[in-house]
């Protein structure tokens, strides 16, 4: 997801979509640990959505 896409969203959109990835993270982290994720990087890309999605509610709060 990028940057621009994050940014149209509503804040109540979101803190759902901060939720639900942040859900997604854990559960794939999980998984990998158990078994390797035949990508690995999607743990990276789905980590720095996550913070850009965190980086955006932080920055709506501070306005």
């Amino acid at each position: 997801m990028k940057q621009s896409e994050i940014k149209e969203l509503s804040t109540a959109d979101l803190s759902e979509k901060f939720e639900t990835l942040q859900k997604s993270y854990t559960d794939l982290k999980m998984a990998h640990a158990i078994t390797p994720l035949e990508n690995p990087l999607q743990l990276r890309s789905l980590r720095r959505t996550v913070a850009r999605v965190a980086t955006e509610l932080t920055k709506r709060e501070l306005q």
